[in-house]
This record gives C-alpha cells, sequence and structure tokens, in this order.
C-alpha cells in the first residue's frame, strides 16, 4: 500500500475550529479572564441550552462521553448482579460503561440496514437480572426508540441511550436523547457537536434522576467536602463548555451541510455494488459518519488511501470479539449481522466543512474502484 499524504482527510476537527475561530477565541478568553474554570457560569449555561436544543429540562455536563454512560446507569440504580441489553457493534466504550458502572453486558444483534438494535432479539435476551436496554444511536441514526420503549415498558426496564453520535438526530419529531429515561452524549473533537478536547452530557426529564448525576458526577456531594454517596470526579471544565457553546449555535447549521454532502455520495454512489446508508422513515439522521459496506472492503480502502483520500473503520472488531471481552463474556444469542459489519464497513470523509469537489472527487474513486 503507498504512503501518499491523505489529501482529504475522513474528520477534521481543526477544520471546523477554523471555521468559528473568531467567536471561540473570544469566549476561550472570556473564561481565561473570569478566573473561575470548574462548574461555573459557562457549564451552567451550556447545560440550559444543549437540554433545550434537546428538549429536556435536565442537562449535567461531565468529563467525557464514557462517564456519562456511566453515570446514567448509576443514577437508574444499575449496578452488580444487574444486566443491560446493548449491541457489540458500538464503541468500546458503551459496554465500557456498563462494567465501569458494575453491571454486565448482554448482547444482541444489530440490523443490516441500520446497524442499530435489532428490536426483535431483545425480548430473547432477557434474563431475571435485567434492568436496562442500551440502544446506540450509530453513526447518528436514531434506534428504533418506539418499539424498545414498549418493550422497556412492558418489562418495568429502564432505557438509556447512548446518543455520542447522533447530536440532532430525531424520530417522530422528537430528538435523539429525549426519548429514553437518561442518554448520555460525548463531545469528543470529531463528534458532530465537538469540543476542543473531552466533554460529556447526560441528559433525562426526571429531575430526581438529574439531581442523582449531579451529586455522583462530583464525589457524592450535596454539601461540599461532604459525600452523602460514593461519587466520582467528573466535570466538564468551563473551557469546554464556553466552546461547545459557540459550536451548539452552528450544530443545526452543520447537520445540514453533513446531510447535504451525504446526499451527494448516495446520488453518486447509487447503482453501484457498495451498500449505502439510508434515512429512517418519520426520522433525521445526524450524519455523523457516512458508512458504505463491501466485502471487499480493505481492498477499496486502501485504493482510496492511494489517491489521498483518508477513511476509517467503524468499528472493526465486535467487542465481544476483542480480547478484553471474548473469554468472558459468552453470547446469549449469535450476532451475524454484528460480524459481517464488522469485516465490510467503511467509513467515507464527512464534515461539514468538506467542499463537495472533495465528496465528488471521494465518489469518483470509489467508483474507479467498483467498476
Amino acid at each position: 500500500m503507498s504512503d501518499a499524504p491523505v489529501s482529504i482527510l475522513q474528520a477534521n476537527p481543526y477544520a471546523s475550529y477554523l471555521a468559528f475561530q473568531q467567536e471561540i477565541d473570544e469566549a476561550i478568553h472570556r473564561v481565561l479572564n473570569s478566573g473561575w474554570y470548574i462548574l461555573g457560569k459557562e457549564v451552567s449555561a451550556f447545560e440550559q441550552e444543549f437540554a433545550a436544543f434537546i428538549g429536556v429540562p435536565h442537562a449535567i455536563g461531565v468529563g467525557n462521553g464514557t462517564d456519562a454512560l456511566e453515570l446514567a446507569l448509576r443514577a437508574c440504580g444499575i449496578g452488580a448482579g444487574d444486566e443491560v441489553i446493548t449491541v457489540s457493534h458500538t464503541a468500546v466504550a458503551t459496554v465500557a460503561a456498563i462494567e465501569l458502572a458494575g453491571a454486565a453486558p448482554v448482547f444482541v444483534d444489530v440490523e443490516t440496514g441500520s446497524y442499530t438494535m435489532d428490536v426483535a432479539q431483545i425480548e430473547a435476551a432477557l434474563s431475571p437480572r435485567t434492568k436496562a436496554v442500551l440502544p446506540v444511536h450509530l453513526y447518528g441514526r436514531p434506534a428504533n426508540l418506539p418499539v424498545i420503549l414498549e418493550i422497556a415498558r412492558k418489562h418495568s426496564l429502564r432505557v438509556i441511550e447512548d446518543c455520542a453520535q447522533s447530536h440532532g438526530a430525531s424520530l417522530n419529531g422528537t430528538r435523539a436523547g429525549a426519548w429514553g429515561d437518561m442518554a448520555a452524549f460525548s463531545f469528543y473533537p470529531t463528534k458532530n457537536l465537538g469540543a476542543l478536547g473531552d466533554g460529556g452530557m447526560v441528559v433525562t426529564r426526571d429531575s430526581r434522576l438529574s439531581e442523582q448525576v449531579r451529586q455522583l458526577r462530583e464525589y457524592g456531594w450535596k454539601q461540599r467536602y461532604v459525600s452523602d454517596q460514593p461519587g466520582m470526579n467528573s466535570r466538564l471544565d468551563e473551557l469546554q463548555a464556553a466552546i461547545l457553546r459557540v459550536k451548539l449555535r452552528h450544530l443545526d447549521e452543520g447537520n445540514l451541510r453533513r446531510r447535504e454532502l451525504a446526499q451527494v455520495y448516495c446520488e453518486k454512489l447509487h447503482g453501484s455494488c457498495l451498500r449505502l446508508p439510508s434515512s429512517p422513515q418519520n426520522g433525521v439522521h445526524a450524519w455523523h459518519l457516512f458508512v458504505v459496506a463491501h466485502q471487499h472492503r480493505d481492498g477499496l480502502m486502501g485504493f482510496l488511501r492511494e489517491r489521498g483520500i483518508g477513511t476509517g473503520i467503524h468499528y472493526p472488531v465486535p467487542v465481544h470479539l476483542q480480547p478484553a471481552y471474548q473469554a468472558r463474556l459468552p453470547l446469549r444469542l449469535p450476532l451475524p449481522n454484528t460480524e459481517k459489519a464488522a469485516a465490510q464497513v467503511l467509513s467515507l470523509p464527512l464534515y461539514p466543512e468538506l467542499p463537495v469537489e472533495s465528496a465528488k472527487r471521494v465518489t469518483d474513486a470509489v467508483l474507479e474502484w467498483v467498476q
């Protein structure tokens, strides 16, 4: 494989900074000159603004997306001896958070078309220890939340949404994150709403759960230096909150641009031998990633790399087959779609600042390879 320099990146958080550089620099200097750097006015304002964006009353800023998931689980009382149903075709953070809370992940397969949770398998995966369902809105596409909630209500289960890739996605007019008991967001720099460092958020409609997360994120404090319950240290800092406030104002615009670029890809690649992504009926895809699939994925990836086009694999090894988990997380159900996806998926370049001409260059190269 050639080591040709990559001229079209798969993701480019630096371009996002440059797009809003003046606003971001002003926000950073505002924080630096305030003299207050942890859990101050910027975090409080961002929590309120993000809650309003999602359409829920409560949002709690935390250190990162993994912590957000763990804190949501812990706030729901999920821990040792409990099981949480989720998927294996996801970032390992989803499963790591379940185990950090003390619970055990139980995997169901994903659907071939959406790469989100196969709701037909949920009830087959249940046991007396099951306490929650944790769907992942992978690549920016919402999971089948109406059915997931129906099953959860039937069996008295919590629903905690993993929204790390779905900022701004919606289904039936309701944003991802506003459906379940709680939801967790990541602000990793490459996300649709990305910080210039780490950051995360827990959102909920439930005031009691909100208060639990606020205590748990800072040592279980109600009163400073007095822990009412065992907690942890996971705080969104003022600098990242100020940066994210700037970027939140531009998120809808950025997501619209992502949809326009995704449409370019879909139109140009329609009719090719690649499996293309699609939006859900009655839903809005956030297009965090544009993921195609092909049985000879590695060959396509190498071909594009030789032409200076960066790609990614999200994700190359299902969690249940990774060395840290394979020997100790036995499967309750087979996961053929998950294992097939890991061998075939490829993420093409997609971010709001990507020029249309660059997207067309990507499609031209893909078509050259498939023909």
